[in-house]
């Protein structure tokens, strides 16, 4: 009875001096969507300052380097070609980056493709869209052109008028993964950051529970098609429903093969798991694009990256580590 007593008098002491970890959530707006900021802690007035801190180095990526701020970096390298600007440590990040993926993909995935997706209609805000003329994609073709986007030791510039940048296929990753690291900097242990297509999460659930991610249905995106489980990982995910012009009845997505001018055709969905946002969203619009066997085979040779690819007719392929995140 003693014991009995005394096991019991333990296991309450414990359980009393176990704060229960709170679920705090923020929601801002950035690079044209919501980001959605979920954190598990014991101090929620100490998680939210970090939560904050998080949004701000959003913010600060944002106006730095997103195409469409008119003082970003990439806003001024659109519009003064030839011009050299300055790169900071950064910079160069991203554009080492940026030129990793380019090489990967076979020169598959490109910033410069600005002038497709204008000639297109997703730069225009009126519905009043059509189907580019044929002289018109082959112009927007030829200026599509990564070798003219030079880096010059902590220089860089375009070198001419035709090509723009566009920082869509890589910011957002990036940013979202920078918010991660400054919440696991100011003591946050579980996060889950969620950009639509940008996800990243901080370790598991408090009580060891994965994360759970449900993907979109590519043919009905208001359904539910896999449910898969992220601990502590970056995701990426493209999607011919995600952002598209509809001309005359028919979609037409943003996901350009840049040799042909015309939406990529033969698959539906890219979903990669990887290490860090940045390069999980650049190596999901690079897989969009890239031969199938040729992505599977550069998945399953790289340490710490999963895919899964949704072809035209709903049928899947997998890289061999993916099915283990799989819940449903």
């Amino acid at each position: 009875m003693k014991k009995i007593l005394l096991i019991f008098i333990l296991l309450l002491l414990i359980g009393c001096g176990k704060k229960e970890k709170k679920k705090i959530v923020e929601k801002k707006f950035a690079f044209g969507t919501m980001i959605d900021m979920v954190v598990y802690s014991e101090n929620p007035a100490k998680a939210k300052k970090a939560m904050d801190l998080a949004f701000e180095e959003i913010k600060r990526i944002d106006d730095k380097f997103n195409t469409h701020k008119e003082d970003s970096l990439t806003y001024k390298l659109n519009h003064n070609p030839g011009k050299f600007f300055e790169l900071d440590s950064e910079g160069l990040h991203l554009f080492s980056g940026v030129e990793q993926i380019y090489n990967v993909s076979k020169t598959k995935y490109d910033i410069t493709i600005s002038p497709l997706m204008k000639v297109w209609g997703f730069f225009d805000e009126s519905d009043r869209v059509k189907i580019p003329k044929k002289d018109e994609l082959e112009k927007a073709v030829m200026m599509v052109d990564y070798s003219n986007l030079e880096v010059a030791g902590d220089k860089i510039r375009l070198k001419t008028s035709k090509n723009k940048i566009d920082t869509g296929s890589f910011l957002k990753g990036y940013a979202i993964h920078r918010a991660k690291i400054i919440l696991a900097e100011n003591k946050v242990e579980h996060a889950f950051i969620s950009a639509i297509s940008s996800i990243e999460t901080l370790n598991t659930k408090p009580e060891g529970e994965s994360w759970k991610v449900g993907l979109q249905n590519p043919e009905d995106p208001s359904k539910v098609y896999h449910i898969v489980g992220v601990d502590d990982k970056s995701m990426g995910v493209s999607g011919d429903y995600q952002i598209y012009v509809e001309i005359d009845g028919k979609k037409y997505h943003h996901l350009i093969d840049k040799e042909t001018g015309y939406p990529v055709r033969d698959r539906k969905m890219v979903v990669v798991i990887g290490e860090d946002g940045f390069f999980a969203d650049m190596y999901s619009t690079a897989f969009f694009s890239m031969p199938i066997e040729d992505v599977i085979a550069y998945v399953n040779y790289t340490d710490g990256l999963e895919v899964m690819i949704v072809k035209a007719d709903m049928s899947e392929v997998y890289s061999d580590g993916f099915k283990k995140y799989m819940i449903k």
